[in-house]
């Protein structure tokens, strides 16, 4: 067995030894391995996956389980790999350090989200201490900030063909705008990505009658495609909007009539839609633009997410009056920002995501105070005991 040089129970010096590990995505890092180790010697059953796809990276993953077997455990979930640290000269102390300066803690994935994989780590292992039965499991990725193609969705897969029951789920995301206790996201809209071809004919600027200047026609879709809204948003969800993100030609020349021009866009899309009605509509506005004047073609990415939303009931309300005995602050239930790995989560069980405050994640000198890794130990410590009440 190896003896592990911090306290596993003290949410600080884990993060700061998860964060010493370089796990920039795809890399492992030894991330994974340090969580299997402490987990294991704390009598969970740990497994360390590698999932392949063609055209990816492979990706390890981790998942563990602990206690009766024939109960639904209540699963943390996260991701260990991060995003690269850009000009480390331009931190102020290294990225991979866990240096602590003035009550912060510093380094890639301080917030995101190796801080909330500690704090769920050091949260259950306090509560098993004194129930040794209750069933808790962790599904931790090394594939969140890549193609997630090899992390989460794989994983879950090959926990459910194992014959493992979850009852709920915590992603432990940076959720919380300013403050410790400011929001719980209850949902995700769900992204739609696109790609517009319009197809003309190449020719000399000066002889337009002789060629088919596909800009103008590209306009008229686009314009159908942005002009009025697609729904005023529901109870739980903003409007969907859909943005333009790209319009191009690839034509240097000031004297050449394009071929074709290309676009792309992405739609987040609230309850009111699922992929399949959402395309369908899309599709509808551009025929009806397009006429029989328009030639164009359009191609849907893969990778789109529903919109999902776990409604308030008991396990929303346990987790508020956990965040709300620890803060004083009572959460906001939001639906807002971009996607996660909870729209693989829900297909499995209820999922709520709660963590760390992110102002910093993702930047140069991403930081967290420590105060709030121990108050966010405590939030999940609080939780487990009224999920196993």
């Amino acid at each position: 067995m190896t003896e592990l040089a911090f306290d596993p129970h003290d949410p600080v010096a884990l993060t700061q030894a998860l964060i010493r590990c370089p796990s920039v995505t795809p890399a492992e890092g030894g991330a994974l391995h340090l969580l299997a180790e402490v987990l294991r010697q704390a009598g969970f059953e740990t497994h360390l996956v590698t999932f392949s796809d063609e055209g990816t990276p492979d990706v390890a993953n981790l998942y563990a389980r602990i206690g009766a077997a024939d109960r639904p455990a209540l699963m943390f979930a996260g991701h260990t790999d991060v995003v690269p640290p850009g000009d480390e000269g331009r931190w102020s102390q290294g990225p991979f350090s866990g240096a602590i300066v003035d009550g912060e803690l510093f380094g890639r994935g301080a917030v995101d989200m190796k801080g909330g994989v500690a704090a769920s780590v050091a949260a259950s292992l306090r509560h098993l201490a004194a129930h040794p039965d209750d069933p808790i499991a962790f599904l931790i990725t090394g594939d969140e900030e890549g193609p997630a193609i090899n992390g989460t969705v794989k994983l879950l897969d090959w926990a459910v063909a194992k014959g493992d029951r979850i009852g709920h789920c915590i992603l432990g995301e940076p959720t919380n705008p300013a403050q410790l206790g400011d929001m719980v996201k209850i949902g995700r809209r769900g992204s739609l990505s696109g790609t517009l071809v319009v197809h003309g004919k190449q020719g000399h600027v000066a002889y337009p009658h002789l060629a088919n200047n596909p800009v103008p026609q590209m306009v008229r879709l686009l314009a159908a495609l942005t002009e009025g809204e697609l729904d005023r948003g529901t109870a739980h969800f903003d409007a969907s909007n859909l943005e333009i993100i790209s319009i191009d030609t690839g034509n240097k020349a000031f004297n050449v009539i394009p071929a074709e021009i290309r676009a792309t866009f992405n739609i987040r899309f609230n309850d009111l839609w699922n992929r399949a009605s959402l395309e369908e509509h899309i599709r509808s506005r551009l025929d009806a633009a397009a006429g029989n004047l328009v030639s164009y073609s359009l191609a849907f990415e893969r990778s789109a997410s529903e919109a999902f939303l776990t409604e308030p009931g008991p396990f929303v309300d346990a987790i508020v009056r956990s965040i709300e005995a620890e803060t004083g602050r009572r959460p906001a239930l939001s639906t807002s920002g971009g996607t996660s790995d909870a729209r693989f989560i829900k297909d499995v069980c209820p999922v709520v995501e709660f963590g760390l405050v992110g102002k910093t994640m993702h930047q140069v000198d991403e930081r967290v105070a420590i105060i709030e890794l121990e108050s966010l130990a405590r939030i999940y410590q609080r939780l487990l005991e009224q999920y196993f009440s």
